[in-house]
């Protein structure tokens, strides 16, 4: 059975938290008109009060106003409500996502659960990975960098997510004011939504705070094909507007299980690669390539000391393509992944590059599609792969850089994949 929803991103200019009561009315508004002919809204992350919200209490009664005016504009126009806002649990804060159903009433609320950087400093992380049922379907909400970890997206979507929707703050380091990056607007996005075969709505923000947070914008709405409907501009608000199809068609995943241990590299080691039979002489190569081994798949025999000495996997598709399936080898201390694949463009690339980012491993790719091998480094950088006639490609496979988890200072991606799969098993114990 498949349904279509009709989606509204509201892309804000960002404000401080100082800004907060004087920029409400603007907001509000912004939402009022998003909402109008809209199923779901959604709105930034922190959008009540702001992200930076620094050591001084929070006031809780201006925040509950806000979601009170969301909750009339839901109300008013039959539409349910995604926005992010701090809230108070238990006596600590939390960076969460308020759920506002179409009848105004309150579906639900999503804490985010890997937090990022400075946001730590105030807040305490969620505990819970559960989706919301709302009368536009059944959301799986996450939080900016809770994208980053491809279990929290899985698990929601294995509990019966239809769409994933993400209130989020994607910051920027402006290296470039003409191309802003983030990881998950230019890449983990799509990924997300292709392998969990379910739309992805992400609202983030535009501008900075206090001078010194900056935002990327794109916002952006992904059909479950994981292909982009609708983005918007980097520095300017903006409403995206698209209709999506709901399915209740469930993503193959893998029986998952804990793999052997395996013992880290102490030193950097140099690697060929080649979709093809290595040649019969590939030891004389090595030696001019400063190679102390090659890999390919169609030659178990000369890669045979690779596989021995190495701390590697051989995997297919079936494994790749499962969002939690190389999690397990990461957590065993596994430091290379060796992906035999038919997917060819555009996609055996960005998989590629959001397991070995997502997971700081490397990967190794052998498309036979593409008829081409290519290795990934652990920031999801492509840097080594054959072409034409150039059928031998060397790379340096880094032990140090597979260590390096920690992705912004405090968040830590291991800890993280630990955490998630410790709340998973005590929901399901």
């Amino acid at each position: 059975m498949t349904r279509s929803l009709r989606i509204a991103a509201v892309q804000l200019r960002a404000h401080d938290r100082s800004a907060f009561v004087h920029s409400l009315d603007a907001i509000i508004e912004q939402a009022r008109r998003a909402s109008e002919e809209a199923d779901l809204l959604v709105l930034p992350e922190a959008t009540f009060p702001a992200y930076v919200i620094g050591e001084p209490p929070i006031e809780e009664a201006p925040i509950l106003r806000a979601l009170d005016r969301l909750r009339e504009i839901a109300r008013a126009t039959q539409t349910v409500v995604v926005a992010g806002a701090t809230a108070r649990s238990e006596g600590s804060l939390r960076n969460a996502a308020f759920v506002i159903d179409a009848d105004g009433s309150l579906a639900g609320r999503a804490d985010k659960l890997f937090l990022w950087h400075f946001d730590r400093r105030w807040f305490e992380p969620g505990d819970r990975i559960e989706p919301i049922p709302t009368s536009a379907g059944i959301l799986g909400v996450l939080i900016c960098a809770d994208g980053r970890l491809p279990t929290i997206s899985r698990r929601l979507v294995d509990l019966g997510a239809e769409i994933l929707v993400m209130p989020t703050a994607w910051v920027t380091s402006g290296r470039d004011p003409f191309a802003l990056e983030n990881v998950q607007a230019d890449l983990l996005v799509r990924v997300r939504a292709y392998e969990n075969r379910v739309p992805f709505v992400a609202a983030n923000k535009c501008g900075s705070e206090l001078g010194m947070v900056a935002y990327c914008g794109k916002s952006q709405i992904v059909d479950r094909t994981g292909e982009i409907v609708a983005i918007a501009a980097q520095h300017e608000p903006e409403t995206l507007r698209a209709s999506l199809v709901l399915t209740r068609e469930r993503p193959r995943r893998v029986e998952i299980s804990e793999p052997p241990r395996q013992t880290p590299l102490d030193r950097s080691v140099r690697l060929a690669i080649s979709l093809e039979p290595l040649p019969a002489d590939i030891e004389e190569r090595l030696a001019v390539l400063d190679d102390a081994y090659a890999l390919a798949p169609e030659d178990d025999e000369r890669s045979g000391p690779a596989r021995r000495s190495l701390p590697a996997v051989w995997a297919g598709d079936e494994i790749v393509l499962d969002p939690g399936g190389l999690v397990p080898y990461r957590r065993a201390g596994y430091a290379l992944i060796c992906w035999t694949t038919r997917l060819g463009a555009p996609w055996s690339e960005r998989l590629a590059r959001a397991r070995a980012l997502e997971l700081r491993l490397y990967v190794a790719v052998f498309d036979r599609t593409l008829r081409r091998a290519f290795a990934v480094d652990p920031d999801g950088t492509v840097v080594a792969g054959t072409f034409d006639d150039f059928r031998l490609a060397s790379f340096t496979l880094d032990p140090r850089k597979t260590l390096e988890s920690v992705v912004a200072p405090g968040s830590d991606v291991a800890e993280g994949l630990d955490r998630i799969a410790e709340i998973a098993s005590d929901a399901r114990a």
